[in-house]
C-alpha cells in the first residue's frame, strides 16, 4: 500500500496510519509505518541508505490516522518537548458499541498497566505506578444502526490506552476492541478509533500547524451520520 502523506517539509512529516500497522518494529517482524516512511524520503530525495526520522508520538497498532515524524533531530527534540508536555491538539473519532449518558462530558481516573500484559486498568483514585489521565467527549452522531454512537474524543493528557479505557469505563467500548469489552473483532482486525486531526507548534516556524486526516474506507465509517466527509 502506497504511503499517504498528508504534509511533508524539511524538517516534519505527516502521514495516515493505516490500522493494523505498528509505528515502529515490535515482535511480530512486520513491517512498520516508520520502515515506510524511511522508505519515502530515500526516494524523495533520491538518498542512499540511513536516513534520520525521529518518532515523536505513537498510534495503536489497530488505530488509524495521523501520525506525525520528524525529519531534524532538532525538530524531534522541538516536537517531543510538546508531547511531553500535553500541548498538541488532538481530535479522535470513534465508534461505541453504546451510546454513552449525555451527549458530552470528561472522563478522568488514574490508569495504571495490569502486570506484564498490554492491559490497562482505570482507577478512581491515585495507585501506585498509575498515571492521572483526562478525556472529553462529545457524541456526534448515531452508528451502528442506532445502537451505537459516533463520539468525538480530545485527550487532554496522553497515556497508553487512554481513549479506549475511557469509552469502556462509561460502558461504551469502541467497536472491535474485544480487549475492554468489544462482543466480538471487526473484520480487519482493527478497533474504531481513528485520528482525526493533530495541531502542533511547527518546529522552526513556531506557528500553529494543524493536520487532518479523513477516516479509512470502510463500512462502519462509511455508516457515520451524518454523512463524515466534509465535516
Amino acid at each position: 500500500m502506497p504511503l499517504d502523506v498528508l504534509y511533508s517539509d524539511n524538517h516534519l512529516l505527516a502521514v495516515a496510519k493505516p490500522a493494523g500497522v505498528p509505528c515502529v518494529p515490535d515482535n511480530s517482524g512486520h513491517e512498520t509505518l516508520l520502515d515506510q516512511v524511511k522508505d519515502w524520503v530515500r526516494a524523495d530525495g533520491d538518498k542512499q541508505g540511513n536516513v534520520y526520522i525521529g518518532v515523536v508520538h505513537r498510534l495503536d497498532r489497530p488505530v488509524s490516522g495521523v501520525m506525525l515524524f520528524a525529519r531534524t533531530s532538532k525538530a524531534a527534540a522541538r516536537l517531543s518537548e510538546q508531547f511531553r508536555e500535553s500541548e498538541p491538539r488532538k481530535v479522535y473519532w470513534a465508534i461505541c458499541t453504546a451510546r454513552p449518558s449525555g451527549s458530552e462530558g470528561r472522563v478522568e481516573h488514574w490508569l495504571a498497566k495490569r502486570g506484564g500484559r498490554n492491559v490497562v486498568s482505570a482507577h478512581a483514585h491515585e495507585v501506585t505506578g498509575g498515571r492521572f489521565a483526562r478525556t472529553a467527549w462529545s457524541v456526534r452522531g448515531p452508528a451502528l444502526d442506532g445502537a451505537g454512537a459516533w463520539v468525538e474524543l480530545r485527550p487532554e493528557t496522553g497515556r497508553p490506552h487512554q481513549l479506549r479505557v475511557a469509552m469502556a469505563s462509561l460502558g461504551c467500548p469502541l467497536l472491535g476492541d474485544v480487549k475492554y469489552g468489544a462482543p466480538e473483532k471487526l473484520p480487519d482486525r482493527s478497533i474504531a478509533l481513528h485520528a482525526r486531526s493533530l495541531t502542533v507548534e511547527h518546529p522552526t516556524l513556531r506557528e500553529p500547524l494543524a493536520i487532518e486526516c479523513p477516516p479509512p474506507d470502510r463500512a462502519w465509517w462509511r455508516a457515520l451520520h451524518p454523512r463524515s466527509d466534509g465535516v
